[in-house]
């Protein structure tokens, strides 16, 4: 299997290299807002990174370090997906163990993230790489 490479996506331009893949997570978004929204959290501590294979985009994360009571220092993670069409090749195994490291070159105790309920391979994927459920979470719509 060849080297992937995963760098930081910090540019409109480089935001936009990621969209393909982001959007089957978010297809809510279209591809500006997506990157309008990455650009203005990132001015916080959002931070948004790719895998690529031979210059082709295969995953996307958005994270941020964080710390609250209920968990300390800690990555987490907004947004993890691999491109449908190329799963189980191992580009998101490679993304989540290379957040597990930038947790901790950050100083980070844990990696958190939430999973939507529907999204059952994800679940899957997640045991198997170690990760276990902790915690439900809640939420609920607020009208205007």
């Amino acid at each position: 299997m060849s080297e992937f490479e995963i760098r930081p996506l910090t540019t409109a331009a480089e935001l936009r290299t990621i969209w393909p893949v982001a959007q089957q997570l978010r297809p809510h978004l279209d591809e500006d807002r997506f990157v309008e929204q990455a650009l203005r959290q990132a001015q916080g501590t959002f931070r948004a990174t790719g895998l690529y294979d031979g210059g082709a985009a295969r995953a996307y994360a958005g994270w941020r370090v964080h710390e609250n009571l209920a968990y300390g220092l800690h990555l987490y993670v907004d947004d993890l997906v691999t491109d449908q069409t190329v799963r189980s090749r191992g580009y998101g195994k490679a993304l989540l163990d290379w957040l597990k490291d930038e947790a901790r070159r950050q100083g980070c105790a844990k990696l958190q993230l939430d999973s939507g309920t529907h999204r059952k391979d994800a679940h899957a994927f997640y045991l198997r790489e170690g990760l276990r459920i902790e915690a439900f979470h809640f939420g609920i719509a607020l009208p205007d």
